[in-house]
């Protein structure tokens, strides 16, 4: 959901209670409302790690397969997308399915409170710092400032990402997440850096990699910082 969600995008949800045939997304919300959803959350499941996920093994399998789903709150559902390019050469656009698929009412794996992510964030943010001095990625030369610029541009782009009624929090941390998620993107995208040997290039992506599922981790909290608000209360 958070890269496919598009202004060009056509949406359709499949599967939905009630309903016998494909519907658009705005039916399928208001459908989902008056099956006693009351809030979305966001899941980011990676291989070995299922991020926001609660099951069951079916469900969690094609969340995998797409790297993201929703999970409903306050019915047994979730939702998962599958992407499709339809249209002529000339006149392509994205078709997103969402699956509508029954989930286990249980707590999500691994979702950090909005504090827990915070935190972790600054110590990943000195880690993929050090990461990306170390291997020599971001050093001199026109390919690295062209990542650098990009990568600027990337992070002012996505500055906007949460709806009014978030917690200020949950901004400050969605934010920082990013930023350390784009700093791991830039390590991986901009060429083997000081890497030369494909030992050195497997320490990096070691190295990386638990600053990734940090950055991950935090964005999952921050997205459902809203909803986690709603059932103790706060609103």
């Amino acid at each position: 959901m958070l890269e496919i969600v598009g202004d060009d995008a056509v949406h359709r949800v499949e599967g939905l209670p009630g309903e016998s045939a494909p519907v658009g997304l705005t039916l399928a919300l208001g459908r989902l409302r008056t099956l006693g959803v009351s809030g979305l959350r966001v899941a980011l499941p990676a291989p070995g790690h299922p991020l926001g996920l609660s099951g069951p093994p079916d469900f969690n399998a094609r969340a995998l397969d797409a790297e993201e789903a929703v999970i409903c709150h306050g019915a047994a559902l979730g939702l998962v997308p599958e992407v499709y390019e339809a249209g002529p050469d000339g006149d392509v656009h994205v078709e997103v399915v969402w699956h509508v698929l029954p989930v286990r009412e249980a707590p999500p794996a691994d979702v950090p409170s909005l504090g827990e992510a915070e935190r972790e964030l600054a110590e990943a943010l000195r880690d993929a710092t050090e990461v990306l001095s170390r291997l020599d990625v971001a050093g001199s030369g026109p390919v690295a400032e062209a990542a650098i610029e990009a990568y600027r541009a990337r992070a002012e782009r996505g500055r906007e990402v949460l709806a009014p009624g978030y917690p200020p929090r949950a901004v400050r941390v969605l934010e920082l997440a990013q930023r350390v998620g784009l700093l791991v993107s830039l390590a991986y995208e901009n060429g083997h850096g000081g890497a030369v040997s494909s030992a050195e290039m497997g320490a990096r992506a070691e190295a990386l990699r638990p600053v990734e599922r940090v950055a991950r981790r935090a964005q999952v909290a921050a997205y459902n910082a809203y909803v986690e608000e709603r059932e103790r209360g706060v609103r």
